[in-house]
């Protein structure tokens, strides 16, 4: 009996029909007899089914002399990208490790994806790196795998590139969907449903204070505005830690509404990552490998050891600095509950050089109380830190003083010029009756802290309790890459005043 077709349907478009390799009618026996039909169907399915599986099956497409390791890592990555494609998530943060293949799977695979299997040829994507050449090598990869003759026999009914819009920084599909490659600085007047923020700082510029908050500000002021669809548009970062005031830090500083998936090359239990689409990192023990297929024990000890603790904290564990600290050491600090008789003490204070700019969180002004016990040891006994104006600081440094006593030194920094001459001895007046002494600074911070760290690292540094112990810990185990160092210059100034070159420690006193 002939089958009539429902006179309210539409006719398929010869254009929309599937071809051999995925069609329906295709029986069993024909698959038996043309195999490679049965494998593109395969493949079919399969892309069509999961980000994942489209990953495994074109994976050859785009990188033919590299065989697949597939682990539940990339599965991750992939889930929370469907997961942006079914429009659950529109701000998504991931970091982690390098040689996960989070280009491929981010810049590469997941626009592919949504343009053919997904059948959303008419999406726009712009990809930016911190170097547009890394932007374009995922542009071309992405270029190569939509026009290889295996997606083109599964999916290039849906997907057409446009030819007279097909360069390697830019192309287009017949859909009006495009790939653009981008630079930060470049992003003006282009609009995307999809902002790909792939390594958006190096780990050169990580360290530069004017770099970082360039590209914090650019993220805040700019990137927001690049999007199609305000409400439904996406902004995907994804990139290792390089520092707590890096891009990734600024996120979740900021409470950005971001999802963030966060998976370290060691796992902590208390850093377990969940995340509101049900994922939850699989490990149970502490130290258990993210991906041993592809970085095994040796390996990965090996890399640690060539890039360092903080590069590998970072980079490996998405922490900006060691869990135990890198220059400082947490149990470095031994515990005192009473300072010792016959206590030289000093108070050094590091103040906020400026007004909080607008993107910045306000710096803080910390003042170190640092004493020499007749042993030879030294113990932190005491630390002020807050945020003030210019005047709150100084009635902060007046009422230390009163309480710390005249027998407590005071040193003070002196900014460079003429005005932080004044200032110092401005401060220095409204302090008669102690002794205090301001110096400029001399050497950059490490070279400061160097000293009181081996002094630390011999067992001879000692805390005093009390409510700031944390803080102080947190932000000295953090350093060089802690988004704040007042306390950590303020130490390195107390120990040098006690111990350094003449008297006070340092040059050029007033």
């Amino acid at each position: 009996m002939t089958r009539r077709r429902d006179p309210t349907s539409t006719p398929p478009s010869r254009a929309s029909r599937p071809r051999s390799a995925s069609s329906s009618a295709a029986s069993p026996r024909a698959f038996l007899d043309d195999p490679a039909a049965l494998l593109r169907a395969l493949d079919r399915i399969e892309g069509e089914e999961s980000l994942a599986g489209f990953v495994r099956r074109a994976w050859p497409a785009v990188e033919p002399a590299t065989p697949y390791v597939h682990g539940w890592p990339i599965e991750a990555i992939c889930a929370h990208l469907e997961a942006v494609t079914r429009g659950e998530i529109t701000r998504l943060l991931i970091n982690v490790p390098p040689g996960l293949s989070k280009s491929l799977c981010v810049g590469v695979f997941w626009p592919a994806w949504e343009w053919g299997p997904r059948n959303r040829p008419g999406l726009r994507t712009l990809a930016v790196s911190h170097r547009q050449a890394l932007a374009v090598r995922d542009n071309l990869r992405t270029r190569r795998l939509v026009t290889s003759g295996w997606y083109r026999a599964l999916w290039g009914d849906r997907v057409r590139l446009r030819r007279d819009q097909n360069r390697k920084q830019r192309f287009e599909t017949t859909a009006c969907g495009l790939r653009e490659a981008l630079s930060p600085g470049a992003i003006t007047g282009a609009r995307g449903d999809r902002v790909i923020l792939d390594d958006p700082l190096s780990a050169e510029d990580a360290n530069s204070e004017r770099l970082r908050e360039g590209i914090g500000r650019w993220f805040l002021e700019s990137v927001p505005t690049r999007l199609t669809d305000p409400a439904r548009s996406a902004i995907v970062v994804v990139m290792q830690r390089l520092h707590e005031r890096d891009l990734s830090g600024l996120i979740l500083a900021r409470d950005l509404g971001y999802e963030h998936l966060m998976l370290p090359m060691e796992f902590e239990p208390e850093r377990r990552c969940t995340t509101r689409i049900g994922f939850s990192d699989p490990r149970r023990e502490q130290g258990e490998l993210l991906f041993p297929a592809r970085f095994p024990r040796a390996v990965v000890e090996r890399d640690k050891a060539a890039m360092g603790p903080y590069a590998s904290a970072g980079q490996f564990q998405q922490r900006p600095a060691p869990r135990e600290g890198g220059l400082f050491k947490r149990h470095w600090f031994g515990r005192l509950r009473a300072l010792p008789a016959g206590c030289r003490l000093v108070r050094a204070w590091d103040l906020a050089a400026s007004l909080p700019r607008p993107g910045r969180s306000p710096a803080f002004t910390a003042g170190v109380k640092l004493a020499r016990a007749p042993d030879g040891r030294f113990v932190v006994a005491d630390v002020r830190r807050d945020r003030l104006s210019p005047g709150g600081v100084v009635r902060l440094i007046l009422a230390t003083a009163a309480e710390d006593g005249p027998d407590c030194r005071i040193a003070l920094p002196q900014d460079p010029g003429q005005a932080g001459k004044a200032q110092a001895q401005d401060l220095i007046r409204q302090l008669a009756g102690y002794d205090v002494r301001a110096s400029p600074e001399s050497g950059d911070k490490l070279t400061r802290a160097g000293p009181v760290s081996a002094q630390g690292e011999a067992g001879n540094l000692l805390l005093l309790d009390g409510p700031w112990n944390e803080a102080f810990l947190d932000e000295v185990a953090a350093f060089p890459n802690g988004a704040f160092l007042d306390q950590v210059d303020a130490l390195s100034r107390a120990f040098w005043t006690l111990n350094g070159p003449g008297r006070y420690g340092m040059l050029g006193v007033v």
